[in-house]
């Protein structure tokens, strides 16, 4: 799910036989050279940490791992649009995923 202040990438765990029993999801972060000087990085995965330690307890699927990506604006982007950006790319992701067998009800524009 692209959204202007982040990415979000999901996908079932690969090593969920290894993963100790427990009802959470993994996350990674990541922001490119793209995005500008270390600093700016730095910012960007601070404030993606951020969000996601206040949205992913509520809508985190487990057994999924996560990657959120920072783009150009995570760092000055609104905080409160951020996480509300965040809490609608996940309800999209999993209605993706569990609809994933029937693409023809996943609206092509991203609408719900």
């Amino acid at each position: 799910m692209v959204f202007p202040s982040f990415i979000l990438q999901a996908a079932q765990s690969l090593s969920a036989p290894y993963k100790p029993q427990g009802d959470y999801c993994f996350l990674g972060y990541t922001a490119t050279k793209k995005i500008g000087k270390a600093f700016l990085r730095n910012r960007t995965k601070r404030r993606l940490r951020a969000a996601a330690a206040e949205i992913f307890p509520k809508y985190g699927k487990a057994g999924t791992d996560y990657v959120l990506i920072g783009r150009y604006s995570t760092a000055g982007a609104d905080f409160k649009k951020m996480k509300n950006d965040m809490r609608i790319a996940l309800v999209r992701i999993h209605k993706a995923a569990d609809n994933k067998g029937n693409a023809d009800e996943i609206p092509a524009d991203g609408t719900d």
